[in-house]
């Protein structure tokens, strides 16, 4: 006579450290993919000795309101081009290749910094844009 109880085995997983090791892979993971270089050619570039920023020749900010200025002196937008061409060549004079440095406001349009870069480019100038 068998007086034992037979135990059915319930199929049970227990979950309760698989979140514990899933969150520590998903940050292992992360951890190494910000690790992966994504430049797999190592390339020598070369140091600079001195300071290498532009040099502000020619300053043109664009404000908030879509008003452009060379410098201090606000110009009318249809003149833009002249007056960019007009002091590139004045600057000529003393540099080879004088820079326009573009300061822009966030809220300006970016046609305008186009126009302003197209405008410096075909004056013959070398164009930085710096939007705050």
């Amino acid at each position: 006579m068998d007086i034992r109880r037979r135990y059915k085995a319930h199929g049970e997983v227990h979950s309760g450290t698989l979140n514990d090791i899933l969150f520590i892979l998903l940050f292992f993971f992360l951890i190494i993919s910000t690790l992966a270089n994504p430049n797999v050619i190592k390339v020598n570039n070369p140091k600079g000795t001195k300071d290498t920023k532009t040099k502000q020749h020619i300053v043109v900010s664009i404000d908030k309101d879509q008003h452009i200025y060379i410098g201090q002196h606000k110009i009318d937008a249809n003149n833009l081009d002249s007056l960019i061409k007009f002091e590139v060549e004045k600057n000529r004079n003393t540099v080879d290749t004088p820079s326009v440095v573009i300061n822009a406001d966030t809220s300006s349009y970016y046609g305008e910094v186009f126009r302003v870069m197209q405008s410096a480019k075909k004056a013959g100038a070398k164009v930085v844009a710096n939007v705050k």
